[in-house]
């Protein structure tokens, strides 16, 4: 099994950064998620990026991450029509250099 990377953008609704950040605070990791950041990208701006045993584990941990969404959707701000609220991508690992 290879590591697997997701990243989502989001933008968080004026006066609403503490809420956002409590609620991500609080998740409890899905299982295959080994480890976890958030980003302060700009100003209400954020980037979620978690780090996976497998690209299984991303797919099996779905629907808990839209649970996850669905539970801090009136927090964020629309990025487009076509995106929604967030800006999600993934994929393989294809380099890692530590220390």
């Amino acid at each position: 099994m290879a590591d697997f990377l997701n990243c989502v953008r989001v933008v968080v609704k004026q006066g609403c950064d503490k809420q956002y950040l409590g609620a991500v605070e609080a998740w409890v990791s899905p299982k295959g998620m080994r480890e976890r950041y958030l980003a302060r990208t700009g100003e209400r701006a954020y980037c979620f990026v978690a780090l996976w045993d497998s690209q299984e584990s991303l797919v099996a941990a779905r629907p808990l991450m839209i649970e996850h969404l669905n539970s801090v959707r009136d927090l964020l701000e629309e990025l487009s029509p076509e995106l929604g609220v967030t800006d999600p991508v993934s994929g393989l690992v294809v380099h890692t250099v530590k220390g």
